[in-house]
């Protein structure tokens, strides 16, 4: 199966899609859990540092096998049924952390909440493919991540209002926002793709797949490139000795930035197909990293605001694109399959991540993370020809 070329057209995404993107936000307006976890088990049930650490670390761990079940479950029973069942779960194991009687119910808890956190996640992306014609994925895809970008500011301000009555009441509005959604997936998506028919499970493993494992490769160096990103500002910051409230406005600059440019995605070039764009994007997202690396010898975060926006530009170009070709990539009836392998890197680079960000960080300070992650996705955008020929190859 070859890639297509994505269409750069100002064609309304069809009303199926802007459903499903409306009810992600509203998951992701209570899409504070991951970050409250360790707080909560120590402020309200006693737990150490330590314990605190171990739990959150074994959620981490549960993601990965909990995405490729949300694969296999997307593929056999349909996305819809699917995303329903892992906001249910996810929904249930919160309400557990909020009334949790104890310590050892509270852990099993966050276990549970780890199993169930990415289900979802395959089953809507290959949802969002099924509705969506191939030269509309792209900008649906990005679509999607600037909209959970934009919940994700209301999302802190309204943890930052709820703490004030108490950590528990974070786990209850998750648990709100997580039914809310299953709803509209349950309710309102009635057009589209249908659902498979339970049993009707075909196809070959993806990850026999060697298109997909290239695509998984330079996944994971873009992940890991982006969580870097994303931990290594705080940190570099804090370095600096930089307020630590110029790392919020600098993540809200960022999202901002996501949002307002969508409409750069549009103005590329209408023959470009997806990796001459994503080749594109590596470049400014370099750019905007080796600018950061200048940032930091100011010991300022005002320093940061045009490196910021210049990689979140990069973003911009970049969000949609890879899910797009994977999309593409798949065979229909293992669509939820090719979608949760590929979405393992991200599971990769969470773990690797902050371990890359803390050692280049103590080596060389804050010049040599961004220089380095700069390095990479030089890399990455000079390796995109090779991966297209690789991806494209019958």
């Amino acid at each position: 199966m070859t890639v297509k070329t994505q269409d750069t057209s100002h064609a309304r995404l069809p009303r199926e899609v802007q459903i499903l993107v409306a009810a992600r936000v509203v998951d992701r307006l209570g899409g504070f859990t991951l970050t409250f976890l360790p707080l909560l088990l120590v402020t309200a049930y006693g737990a150490s540092l330590r314990a605190a650490g171990l739990v959150a670390a074994a959620f981490g761990v549960a993601t990965i096998p909990s995405r490729l079940l949300g694969g296999r479950l997307a593929d056999r029973w349909g996305p819809r049924a699917t995303i329903v069942l892992g906001l249910t779960g996810c929904a249930f194991a919160q309400l557990g952390l909020a009334v949790a009687p104890g310590l050892v119910p509270a852990f099993a808890a966050a276990l549970l909440l780890g199993l169930c956190f990415e289900i979802y996640e395959p089953p809507s992306q290959a949802l969002l493919a099924d509705l969506t014609p191939p030269p509309q994925r792209a900008a649906a895809y990005s679509a999607l991540g600037a909209a959970i970008a934009a919940a994700g500011v209301v999302a802190g301000v309204l943890a930052a209002l709820l703490s004030g009555f108490g950590m528990r009441w974070l786990f209850v509005a998750d648990a709100v926002t997580c039914v809310a959604c299953a709803a509209v997936v349950r309710f309102a998506l009635t057009g589209g793709a249908p659902d498979r028919v339970p049993g009707h499970e075909r196809g070959s493993s993806p990850w026999r797949d060697r298109r997909l494992l290239a695509m998984f490769a330079a996944g994971i160096a873009f992940a890991t490139a982006y969580m870097v990103m994303l931990g290594g500002l705080p940190l570099a910051l804090h370095h600096e000795g930089v307020e630590p409230g110029w790392a919020g406005v600098l993540i809200a600059v960022s999202a901002t930035t996501v949002i307002a440019g969508q409409r750069l995605r549009a103005a590329l070039p209408a023959g470009w197909g997806p990796f001459a764009r994503m080749a594109l994007g590596y470049v400014v997202l370099s750019l905007g990293l080796a600018s950061a690396a200048l940032a930091s010898m100011t010991d300022t975060g005002a320093a940061y605001l045009v490196p910021v926006v210049v990689w979140s530009l990069g973003d911009v170009i970049l969000l949609g694109e890879p899910f797009a070709v994977v999309a593409d990539l798949a065979p229909e009836e293992a669509r939820g399959r090719y979608l949760a392998a590929y979405g393992v890197c991200w599971g990769v680079a969470t773990t690797i991540g902050p371990l890359v960000t803390t050692g280049l960080v103590a080596v060389g300070g804050p010049g040599l993370l961004w220089l380095s992650c700069a390095g990479l996705c030089a890399m990455l955008s000079m390796a995109q020809s090779p991966l297209r020929a690789a991806v494209t190859r019958k």
